[in-house]
């Protein structure tokens, strides 16, 4: 069964460099791109919550799974991966 999908709005000046950036890389179009770079963040921020939620692992003493969580090098990355997408 497909999935339903929905519309997401973003700013063409935005969209627009996401299709210089996929120029060749293998990527079908922009939505496929962004579906790729969201997948990875969520599945990130999916890895840091599951990793509070054990008790003793790296970064489990926060309950909440706030911005406590993140340490700079986190911080770092997510910084260039919005800078990366055009809104830093």
């Amino acid at each position: 069964m497909r999935e339903s999908k929905v519309t997401v709005k973003i700013p063409r000046p935005l969209y627009r460099k996401i299709q210089l950036v996929i120029d060749n890389s293998g990527f079908s179009s922009p939505t496929d791109f962004i579906v790729f770079v969201l997948r990875d963040l969520v599945g990130e921020a999916e890895k840091k919550s599951a990793a509070a939620a054990v008790p003793g692992e790296a970064g489990g003493a926060a309950a909440g799974g706030g911005a406590e969580d993140f340490d700079a090098n986190d911080l770092e990355a997510v910084k260039q991966k919005l800078k990366n997408l055009g809104y830093l």
